[in-house]
């Protein structure tokens, strides 16, 4: 199984995570076109190689129609102050550029995800709705190229679990579009709530919104480098310098010895009787993008002979919290039951191979005597499109 850590003892932003992953690749620059094929309206990917402190790594940066990253990406307008001396964009903006990347499902889903996790962060820090927030247009853009890169980029190396060293988040203060604000910035505090982090003698802001928000999505753990194999390693070197030390993060790929045939999950559960179901299945959406294992519904008979529906949900122990925090905010229930199992699990891993000329992922797994192999829905009804041929038709290509 493939694993990634990241060790964030500078930091993290979000264009050093992705340069970092970049640096994983065997051709930078095959990924590098990858990432402008996104189609993320009027933004450039340029990649160098740089040196932090004699440490040799990359650098990706953006530009929103040549341009780059305005201070103070993120800030709350109400609708009559949203064209106040900067143009701004609601995230309903941002989810429409979402929708039009060039991408998988899957990706657009952890972007989208990554992005309610900002949002959420600046709608708690200066009590606005989450609709009123709003983001500085060259910023927003910024920041989307950012997190689709590291969301395609953890697809194409084939990722299966990610974590991280706690976070060097730095000290002193930072000047944003709200003033003078101390280190952390109170959306990147509020985005680490949770995650081990620790403060230091450098000076500055090491670790920004968008960086805490991709940690926080993708990393099911925080703490020591786990057992893995290594077998590539990444630095992703940020723009600024201190004279603490050099400036980079560093990703660890490999792959885990680890027996995973058996695993611990937790079970949330509550039963529902006066939610639509379409209001169950926008809850149910949410908490996947959430990290979720699974969710699931169960008809069931409640009292007064009310028909009903029981909502489960299976998520690692670290994310019971985040589970539970979704659950009471996106359905009417009072009350949630929980209980650990223990599962027996094949060891999973994501490849890709080539049908007819065209890229398709697998679902690898295997283990207790067993090997299966499943291809990625959306890679081939991708398949059975661009070929103009039926489902049927696109699984016998794969053959």
């Amino acid at each position: 199984m493939k694993q990634l850590y990241w060790n964030c003892q500078m930091g993290a932003a979000g264009d050093m995570l992705a340069s970092s992953l970049l640096a994983l690749e065997d051709d930078p620059q095959e990924a590098l076109a990858a990432l402008q094929a996104l189609g993320i309206p009027g933004v450039t990917y340029t990649l160098k190689k740089t040196d932090a402190g004699g440490i040799c790594g990359l650098h990706l940066r953006v530009t929103v129609g040549g341009d780059e990253e305005l201070p103070g990406a993120f800030t709350h307008h109400h609708h009559d102050h949203a064209a106040h001396h900067h143009h701004h964009t609601a995230l309903k903006d941002i989810y429409e550029t979402i929708d039009g990347l060039q991408a998988s499902d899957g990706v657009k889903n952890n972007v989208k995800a990554v992005y309610d996790l900002l949002a959420q962060a600046e709608s708690t820090v200066h009590g606005a709705p989450v609709e009123l927030v709003h983001f500085h247009e060259v910023g927003a853009l910024d920041a989307v190229a950012d997190v689709a890169a590291v969301c395609l980029l953890l697809e194409r190396l084939g990722v299966a679990s990610v974590s991280a060293s706690p976070v060097h988040v730095g000290a002193g203060n930072v000047r944003c579009a709200h003033g003078i604000l101390p280190v952390p910035a109170p959306a990147t505090a509020e985005l680490l709530k949770g995650i081990p982090t620790y403060g230091g003698e450098v000076e500055g802001e090491l670790c920004t919104p968008t960086g805490a928000a991709l940690l926080r999505h993708f990393c099911r753990s925080f703490g020591p480098q786990p057992l893995m194999c290594v077998t590539k390693i990444g630095c992703g070197v940020g723009t600024k310098r201190f004279r603490e030390g050099p400036n980079f993060v560093r990703a660890l790929l490999g792959e885990t010895e680890k027996d995973d045939a058996h695993d611990t999950v937790v079970q949330l559960e509550t039963n529902l009787d006066d939610m639509t179901p379409e209001w169950i299945a926008f809850a149910c959406e949410r908490l996947l993008q959430g990290g979720a294992k699974d969710v699931f519904t169960t008809p069931i008979g409640m009292k007064k002979g009310r028909p009903g529906v029981k909502l489960s949900v299976l998520c690692a122990p670290a994310d019971k919290d985040a589970m539970l925090r979704l659950l009471f905010r996106h359905t009417t229930t009072l009350g949630v039951r929980e209980a650990v199992l223990q599962r027996s699990v094949l060891r999973r891993e994501s490849v890709t191979r080539e049908a007819d000329g065209t890229p398709v992922r697998f679902k690898a797994a295997a283990g207790f005597g067993a090997k299966k192999e499943k291809a990625e829905f959306d890679d081939l009804a991708a398949l059975a499109k661009e070929k103009d041929i039926s489902l049927f038709e696109a699984a016998e290509l794969l053959r």
